[in-house]
């Protein structure tokens, strides 16, 4: 592995070890497959942020970013469906805004507010870039007519099975996510090249 390589996978793994203490607070409410997935997304952007320094380009095959989605959409799915035992859910939150408000307003722990509100974006973010990458001709309300359709039934399937609560907050951060990937997805270009030769 050239130096070029080396350096950010070095400062990455630095990076996630010295903050482990606070990705491990993430254990009391996901499952384990949580560190892994930080720890994936912590090395990513730093090659990312590596390249666009050196004015570099990444490229990659196109099975290979098809396998990335399906592997990280099984993380996901992990994350979603398996929590600890010590959780209990089943509620219901329809009104638009409500739970966002409440942790907003600090009478909720700052991390379990921070969690639901960042990771509710950020987690769906790749699969905004990823549509715009493997449809040849993306349209935005294509992608939130999925989004919200996908996302829908995965917070009404939570709740039915009590894995998790039916909370339109939720829905409204994760299609954020989507919308906001779709968005960056054309900076992304400069940097990351597909292959779909391959």
């Amino acid at each position: 592995m050239n130096k070029q390589r080396l350096y950010p996978l070095l400062i990455s793994q630095v990076i996630f070890f010295l903050s482990m203490p606070f990705w491990l607070k993430f254990l009391d409410y996901l499952h384990p497959i949580v560190i892994g997935v930080i720890w994936i997304l912590l090395t990513s952007i730093a090659f990312i942020l590596n390249a666009i320094i050196r004015k570099d380009k990444i490229f990659l095959p196109i099975w290979f970013v098809h396998l990335i989605i399906v592997l990280y959409t099984i993380s996901l799915f992990v994350l979603l469906f398996f929590r600890p035992e010590t959780q209990t859910y089943g509620t219901m939150n329809l009104i638009p805004f409500d739970t966002i408000n409440y942790y907003f307003s600090g009478d909720s722990n700052r991390f379990i507010a921070f969690y639901n509100i960042v990771a509710n974006i950020c987690l769906f973010i790749p699969f905004g870039i990823y549509y715009h990458y493997v449809v040849s001709k993306p349209h935005w309300m294509w992608l939130m007519i999925v989004s919200v359709y996908a996302i829908s039934l995965i917070e009404l399937t939570q709740f039915l099975t009590r894995r998790g609560s039916l909370d339109v907050d939720d829905l409204i951060l994760n299609v954020l996510g989507v919308w906001l990937g779709y968005l960056i997805a054309p900076i992304s270009y400069k940097i990351l090249i597909i292959n779909r030769r391959r």
